[in-house]
C-alpha cells in the first residue's frame, strides 16, 4: 500500500526532482504553456500554484523564496511583475492540465499546463526575438 506516500517521484533522485520543476516552472513562466507528461504536469500544478501566490503577494520575503526555487531572475522578474497582478482577484485555480493525446515513441500520456488566462502572444515570444535578432545581425 502506498499510504501517506506524498508525491510521485518520476524515478528521479531529490535534486534531479528539484532541478526538473525548477526548470519546467521557469518554462511555464516563460512561455504560459507546455507540453510534458501527465505526471509531471500533475506534479508541477501545486509548484506553480504556490508561485503565484507568492507573486500576489508581492513583497520582498515573498520575491526572495520565488528566486531560491527559479533557476533565473527573469522568470521571477515576469513572475512578480505581470502573473502577479494578471492574479490578484482570483482566489486559486491558475494552472489547468489538459490531456493531450499519448506520446508516438512509448506511450506515455501526454499533458498540456497552462496559464488559465493566458498571454496566447507569450509561447515562443522570446525565441521569435532571438530569430529576428539574428536575422538582423547578418544583414
Amino acid at each position: 500500500m502506498r499510504h501517506a506516500r506524498g508525491y510521485r517521484r518520476l524515478n528521479r533522485t531529490h535534486e534531479h526532482r528539484k532541478a526538473l520543476f525548477s526548470n519546467m516552472a521557469g518554462s511555464l513562466i516563460e512561455h504560459e504553456q507546455i507540453k510534458t507528461t501527465l505526471p509531471k504536469a500533475k506534479e508541477l500544478k501545486p509548484i506553480i500554484e504556490k508561485m503565484i501566490t507568492l507573486a500576489k503577494r508581492g513583497d520582498l520575503h515573498a520575491r526572495r523564496q520565488a528566486a531560491s526555487k527559479l533557476k533565473q531572475d527573469q522568470y521571477v522578474a515576469k513572475l512578480f511583475d505581470i502573473l502577479g497582478p494578471r492574479y490578484k482577484d482570483r482566489q486559486g485555480g491558475y494552472v489547468r492540465v489538459l490531456k493531450a493525446g499519448f506520446r508516438y515513441g512509448d506511450m506515455a500520456p501526454m499533458a498540456i499546463i497552462e496559464f488559465v488566462d493566458r498571454d496566447r502572444d507569450a509561447k515562443g515570444a522570446n525565441d521569435k526575438a532571438r530569430v529576428a535578432a539574428y536575422e538582423v545581425a547578418d544583414d
